[in-house]
């Protein structure tokens, strides 16, 4: 009954979707031709993929179920039948995943002499080293922690490896007890050995395993059973008009109660001892649903491979990062600094095919520029050891005035936001953590120049954060202006967000949570009045997500009065493509590979004459509601271009695409086209190449 009212539904479940998503990155790691490494990473970011599931969308459902709050899913489900359904192919999922690893690249792993071993594997002088490293290393960083009568039942942590051991007392009474022993993150996961041209990994669990009687002297072990929690990673903070209420502390709670928030799923070992979990499943109120059997000879976590594809000797396994090709118009051989290069004209970057380098370039010239005066920012996510952060201070240090905006709720970089946010404070900068209740995900940078006797500003709008990390790996575009109607309108902006204003009409920019999802309506409803007339309507969106009610209807609307809708969504879409007398006119597809798409670009056809958007947002109801999101226009003509030809160089991969079918299901792309590639004809990408105007 549920599928079937399921599939009846004109909306495609957000949840479902999700997992729809992480079943398209588990392929890659299906994809025999990918070397082991490349299929571990990959492995590995499914793992983690689905963690961040657990922890944020099964953690929302049940802040409901907890609440005794209605949800009525996507799907026509309400909540409680919704999380059995979920909770049923999560363990489907669950299970394909791990068959991939155990029956496929293990095997693989032993034919590259790379083993997942046990201590028995290994010679005298390993097993020497085993003992040693246990005694010396491991010993002293565990404590046993005993439930029973007298003692509570222990705060078990997230996402860390716990034995839970059974042990029954040698005397008369022969009572029964469990003790729970937790592993520390900061052990290596695996103890590495080496033996001949064998590199051997043996898990840390394996370890303690061996030498885990030596916590319990003087009792039986009855049983002992490995395994690992997730909790609910999703909290609101609510937004006061009490001055007197202090946002940070209240942050900080937050982030403290995390990890203790309830379970919402267990990882166990199967042949695990029946009483524990009896007792875990009581005291943590989970059903068997929630239960995730790994098998006995498998590991559990497989987000800790990282370790193994980052070990040293195996760098030459890795696929060797592409070079970036340098942007369109961009003269770096010149002695022209930064500001030259942008009076002269835009430069548009699409990463990783064009370096973030100028990004930074630009904040550094910024930073040491004498005639530089001030420097404000929007901060989302940055890298460790971020080098926009000491870009940052050192224009601080040089006497320029920094403002940053530094999103303090940017989910799981709490901590490492705010230890930044200290940082810059300290050094003199002005610091906003986020504003109320809302996300500041906008990506904005403006640098105010002094020339002569006149002051120029410059401006930095992208899709990406300000991280040269995820630069590397992520498809972001950045556009670089110094062009008065991007500038005006960004020193408007963070007039608005860092103080106490309320905007003019912005010329070039869309922002929420006020304007944007009003402007897409109408932007569409555009088309919808172009073909009407008789004209070509057409629409091309690209972004990660999609999942607005409204908009998603007026693209029906749309579809069903003409409109020609392509639509590339890389994650989550809960638009049904494809339905009779609903959305016969709409095709989309979902790019996955190399690297994460990331961009997002707006394309109305308006009569031969593009209007095209990019920005930081998606379709989504957090981004039009919940978070400070800007759409930027791009003008340029050259500029649109390039904009065009990245949506149809996207269109026309057939190597790394899927598309959504009606029933939500996704198939590869299969065509007799040549094959094609974004993320390798990107870097062939010239002048010469640049599509006109016209969509596929």
């Amino acid at each position: 009954m549920d599928k079937s009212k399921i599939h009846e539904s004109n909306l495609i479940s957000r949840d479902l979707s999700w997992l729809n998503f992480n079943y398209r990155v588990l392929d890659q790691a299906k994809d025999s031709k990918k070397n082991v490494l490349e299929r571990l990473k990959f492995q590995s970011i499914v793992s983690s993929n689905f963690d961040e599931f657990f922890e944020i969308r099964v953690g929302s459902l049940y802040n409901y179920i907890d609440n005794n709050k209605k949800r009525f899913d996507y799907s026509g489900l309400r909540e409680l039948p919704f999380r059995d359904h979920l909770l049923g192919e999560c363990q489907v999922f669950f299970k394909k995943f791990y068959k991939n690893f155990n029956d496929k690249i293990i095997p693989e792993m032993i034919k590259n002499s790379i083993y997942l071993g046990d201590i028995e594997s290994l010679d005298e002088e390993g097993k020497k080293k085993i003992k040693k490293y246990f005694k010396k290393t491991i010993f002293p960083m565990l404590t046993p922690m005993v439930f029973d009568n007298l003692h509570s039942f222990p705060i078990l942590m997230n996402k860390v490896l716990i034995y839970g051991v059974v042990t029954k007392s040698s005397d008369n009474t022969n009572k029964r007890k469990i003790s729970f022993i937790q592993i520390p993150v900061n052990i290596p996961r695996f103890f590495e050995y080496k033996i001949d041209e064998k590199i051997i990994f043996i898990p840390i669990e394996k370890i303690i395993h061996k030498y885990i009687k030596k916590f319990f002297r003087n009792v039986t072990i009855e049983s002992i059973s490995l395994f690992r929690i997730i909790r609910n990673g999703d909290f609101t903070l609510e937004e006061s008009e009490d001055i007197e209420t202090n946002f940070l502390e209240e942050l900080k709670q937050k982030l403290k109660d995390r990890k203790f928030s309830r379970v919402v799923r267990i990882e166990i070992h199967e042949e695990y001892d029946d009483h524990l979990v009896s007792k875990l499943k009581d005291i943590l109120d989970v059903g068997d649903k929630n239960l995730f059997e790994v098998k006995k000879e498998s590991i559990i976590d497989l987000t800790s491979l990282n370790q193994i594809i980052n070990f040293e000797e195996f760098s030459e396994l890795l696929s060797e990062r592409k070079k970036p090709i340098l942007p369109f118009d961009f003269d770096n051989k010149s002695d022209k600094n930064i500001f030259d290069i942008l009076s002269e004209k835009d430069i548009l970057l699409h990463h990783p095919y064009n370096s973030f380098d100028p990004v930074i370039q630009f904040l550094y010239e910024a930073a040491e520029d004498p005639n530089v005066l001030s420097i404000k920012i929007t901060l989302y996510r940055t890298a460790k050891n971020s080098r926009v952060i000491d870009a940052l201070l050192k224009a601080s240090e040089n006497g320029k005035h920094v403002s940053v905006l530094f999103e303090a709720k940017a989910r799981f970089d709490e901590e490492n936001n705010l230890k930044n946010g200290y940082k810059l404070e300290k050094s003199g900068c002005y610091v906003i953590y986020g504003i109320g209740a809302l996300k500041t995900h906008t990506k904005l940078l403006l640098v105010v120049r002094r020339e002569g006797k006149k002051v120029k500003n410059y401006a930095h709008l992208g899709t990406g954060n300000y991280n040269e990390t995820t630069s590397k790996l992520y498809t972001d575009l950045s556009l670089m202006t110094s062009k008065k109607k991007y500038t005006k309108d960004a020193l408007e902006f963070f007039n608005v967000i860092t103080g106490h204003s309320i905007p003019d009409d912005y010329e070039n920019l869309i922002t929420a949570p006020i304007y944007m999802r009003d402007k897409i309506l109408e932007l569409i409803d555009e088309e919808i009045l172009n073909v009407q007339k008789g004209k070509e309507g057409k629409i091309c969106i690209k972004i990660n997500s999609l999942q607005d009610k409204h908009v998603i209807n007026k693209l029906y609307e749309a579809s069903n009065k003409g409109v020609v809708i392509y639509l590339i969504v890389r994650g989550i879409c809960c638009l049904r493509p494809e339905r009779k007398n609903l959305s016969e006119n709409i095709k989309v597809i979902s790019i996955i590979g190399e690297y994460l798409e990331h961009s997002r670009l707006y394309y109305f056809h308006n009569s031969g004459d593009p209007v095209i958007y990019s920005g930081s947002a998606d379709v989504m109801i957090r981004s039009f509601k919940r978070r400070v999101e800007s759409l930027f226009k791009i003008n340029d003509e050259f500029i649109k271009k390039q904009a065009i030809t990245i949506l149809n160089y996207n269109l026309r991969d057939n190597k790394n695409a899927y598309i959504l079918n009606e029933d939500g299901s996704y198939d590869r792309i299969k065509n007799k086209r040549k094959p094609f590639s974004v993320f390798s004809e990107f870097y062939k990408l010239d002048k010469t190449k640049i599509d006109n105007s016209i969509l596929l």
